[in-house]
């Protein structure tokens, strides 16, 4: 009975669920420790405040709001966001229509309606033009929009609140399902298996190499987890699921960088963060902690950010998800750059 209730409760309004789990979230942090080492997300917020954070190898200074930019505030309430192309692409769930931005000057086009709720989009080249791929969280779908003609086609109806969407070697997808705290398998035949279970409201995903890091935005003490995946192998368990990064709050957005780290969207009270660590040196070590979390971004937008996305020249684009402009900004070229994984 819980499942089905927390189930409509999120297809009845996300917005208010997140709203929720961010302030349950602060109260948690004010009044028990976030992980192992006591380390809690307030005391990294001071930390930054008065200088570098504690661990954390920093190569930048945090960009702040003041150096944020608007690109465009012509759309309505942007809910996920990626790059391709020089171009942004953005679900709104204002009006529910993806939109398409030009990355230097905003220019705005309607590229199509009826995807109503994406968190994480996905874009490939096809043989007419980019292919654009959807979890719609709201219509609880597997989509993908062609470009000519210009058609929103569902590949897999009925999933649970999908969010996170990850492409894997094999032309198949790896999604999160909010709802049902795990990440299933789809092909793009509909064909669907579950890849790993045992989560807490899983968010952003992210696949490198064997490796798929999962973003946990119910679990601040759980914020992102990994485990190491072969397709076709028996589904991942919770107790398989291993530590990357513990002590943030209510993680959403996960992606990789044109460096090959990994950053990442959270919340420090009622503020939107985004972060960033080595993921191979997190594993290594057995798990990171926030004190180990690179700040890029320590913004007074209002959590959550539900948009993030690094373009090839490093610009930082971001948006909450109530509000209606898209943020940039220019991060540093040279970020010490790792090797992909094999």
């Amino acid at each position: 009975m819980y499942r089905n209730t927390h189930k409509s409760l999120l297809l009845g309004g996300i917005g208010i669920g997140l709203v929720l789990l961010t302030l349950v979230g602060t109260i948690l942090s004010s009044i028990q420790s976030v992980n192992a080492t006591e380390s809690n997300p307030n005391d990294l917020a001071m930390a930054w405040q008065d200088g570098a954070t504690p661990g954390a190898a920093a190569t930048m200074n945090p960009l702040l709001q003041s150096d944020l930019k608007i690109l465009s505030g012509n759309v309505q309430r942007p809910n996920g966001i990626t790059f391709f192309d020089g171009y942004l692409y953005t679900s709104c769930s204002g009006d529910f229509t993806v939109y398409r931005l030009d990355a230097d000057t905003g220019d705005t086009v309607t590229y199509i309606a009826g995807v109503q709720n994406t968190h994480t989009l996905y874009i490939e080249q096809g043989d007419d033009g980019p292919v654009i791929w959807v979890a719609d969280f709201q219509r609880n779908a597997l989509s993908y929009i062609q470009t000519e003609p210009r058609a929103l086609e569902n590949v897999k109806q009925g999933l649970g609140s999908p969010w996170g969407l990850a492409p894997a070697a094999d032309g198949s997808f790896y999604v999160t399902q909010f709802a049902t705290d795990d990440i299933v398998n789809i092909k793009r035949d509909g064909t669907l298996n579950v890849t790993a279970t045992g989560f807490r409201n899983p968010t952003g995903i992210v696949v490198d190499g064997n490796y798929i890091y999962v973003g946990n935005n119910g679990s601040a003490r759980r914020a992102i987890e990994y485990f190491e995946y072969t397709p076709g192998s028996a589904p991942v368990t919770e107790q398989d699921l291993k530590p990357l990064v513990s002590g943030l709050q209510n993680v959403t957005t996960i992606v990789t960088g044109p460096d090959n780290w990994l950053y990442f969207a959270y919340s420090l009270g009622t503020r939107g963060i985004v972060g960033r660590v080595n993921p191979q040196t997190c594993r290594d070590k057995g798990g990171c902690i926030n004190a180990d979390v690179e700040i890029v971004l320590w913004s007074e937008l209002s959590a959550p950010l539900a948009g993030l996305v690094i373009a090839p020249d490093m610009r930082l684009f971001v948006h909450t998800m109530f509000g209606s402009e898209i943020y940039w900004a220019q991060l540093p070229e040279n970020l010490n750059p790792r090797p992909t994984s094999s």
